[in-house]
Order: C-alpha cells, then sequence, then structure tokens
C-alpha cells in the first residue's frame, strides 16, 4: 500500500486548522483526515489531538486484524477520542466548543475499514469508474437533502451547508459509521476534508484521479483546484493505492 497526502491553508485563512495522519504497520495501514473547529486556536488543538492519540493507540496495538476487530477497533477509537476530546474542552475555557471532524480508514491488502464523523469525506475509485464516497456527510443540508426537501444542486450551494448535526468533541457520546467494504487491485481512497468537496464536483475528482500524474501529484492537483475556485477553507486530501497501481508517472 502507498499513500501521499497533501494540506494547504487555502487562500483566505491565515491558519490551518485540520490534520492528517498516516500510520504504517504490518500489513496494514491507517489513514486520517481531521478538520478542526471552534475559533481562535482550538480548531488547530482538536484535530491535532484526535490524530495524536489516535497514532497512540495504533501504535499500541499489536497483530493484525480481522474484519470484526478492525471495525471494534475503529468504533472505540472514535468513541474515546470522542470522550477525550469533549473532557479536555470542559477542563480548558479557551478550547470550550471545539471539535473536529474524523474521516479514517483502516487498510489492508484485502479490504478497508472505514469510519466518519462530520462532513470530512471517503472515496473509493477504480481506473475507468467514476469515483464513490463511502461515508455520509453529517450536516444539516445533507439532513434535508434525504429527506426530499432539496435537491442535490440546491444542497451544493445551500447558505447552511457548513452546519454540522455531528462532531467529534462536542458532546460525551457520539453515534457511530463504521463499514468494511473489499477493495481490488488498482483500487484508490481518497479522504478529504470538505474544503475540496465544497469546491470539486465528484466528476472533478474522477478527473484528476483518471489523469497521468502521481499519487502526490494528484492531491496538489486537487488542492489548486480548490484554491482556484476560492479556497476559503483549508484543504487536505490523502489518496492510498491499494497496490500502487494507477501511479502513472
Amino acid at each position: 500500500m502507498i499513500a501521499e497526502w497533501s494540506t494547504h491553508s487555502g487562500m483566505i485563512r491565515e491558519q490551518n486548522e485540520d490534520s492528517i495522519g498516516v500510520f504504517h504497520a504490518e500489513g496494514a495501514l491507517l489513514a486520517i483526515v481531521a478538520d478542526g473547529m471552534g475559533g481562535h486556536a482550538a480548531g488547530e488543538v482538536a484535530s491535532k489531538m484526535a490524530i495524536d492519540c489516535a497514532s497512540e493507540r495504533w501504535k499500541a496495538h499489536a497483530g493484525t486484524f480481522t474484519r470484526k476487530e478492525a471495525s471494534s477497533w475503529l468504533n472505540h477509537l472514535v468513541r474515546s477520542l470522542n470522550l477525550q476530546l469533549f473532557e479536555y474542552a470542559q477542563n480548558h475555557a479557551e478550547c470550550h466548543g471545539m471539535g473536529t471532524t474524523f474521516a479514517v480508514a483502516l487498510c489492508t491488502d484485502q479490504w478497508i475499514a472505514v469510519s466518519s464523523v462530520g462532513d470530512s469525506r471517503i472515496y473509493i475509485w477504480h481506473e475507468g469508474e467514476p469515483i464513490r464516497q463511502l461515508t455520509e456527510d453529517h450536516t444539516f443540508v445533507n439532513e434535508l437533502l434525504k429527506s426530499g426537501q432539496i435537491t442535490k444542486e440546491e444542497a451544493a450551494s445551500h447558505p447552511k451547508r457548513h452546519i454540522l448535526m455531528r462532531s467529534l468533541g462536542t458532546e460525551p457520546t457520539i453515534a457511530l459509521d463504521t463499514s468494511v467494504i473489499d477493495w481490488g487491485s488498482g483500487s484508490h481512497i481518497l479522504i478529504c476534508s470538505d474544503g475540496l468537496t465544497n469546491k470539486l464536483s465528484d466528476g472533478q475528482l474522477s478527473k484528476i484521479m483518471e489523469c497521468q500524474a502521481s499519487m502526490h501529484e494528484k492531491t496538489e492537483m486537487m488542492i489548486q483546484e480548490a484554491n482556484r475556485a476560492g479556497g476559503e477553507d483549508n484543504v487536505s486530501v490523502v489518496i492510498i493505492s491499494q497496490d500502487g497501481d494507477g501511479e502513472k508517472q
């Protein structure tokens, strides 16, 4: 497995409150994108804490994962990180109300376990096929979309599309969205913050994934396109290749 990543503060914001974590182990890889929020430095604190704590738990795990073990491990990780961030915010007035999105993929050669909180997304892509979103946005606008109150086109420009219904660290308990899927030779995983997906459509993401470029160049191209489209938010991108196929130099 190969992973490449890039992050950028965007064209407007001085501070980058996104954090990325990519951690290797024998036969497995853990990749995370966390988009912090809370104002001042609190967002940066939340996303970095989430990544650092996940790293510690990853290092503490011994041995390989079965599918069931991976799903259980991710659920325990999300719950424990949520409570840890919530308690930290309660005990530090300057961080009161802080939180972060959290999109995580635990990858093996045969399958991937994914979990998400908020509106950072995980996609799967295979050459010749359109990119497909694996996670669900926990946003007010997505609730309107699912209930049929607005269309997908209206959702893309809705003034309340940034309102999260779920985030890590803002409540003492949290609902879980974890699944395990197979991925074959030549498959790629894309993990990103909403600074990317608010600017680039699934079609644009597919086009970049199809282009003749290395994985790292693709992460940079995505960020450049998001910034060219306005870049009002921080942008973070991780691309993971199942076996290196499709990385065209």
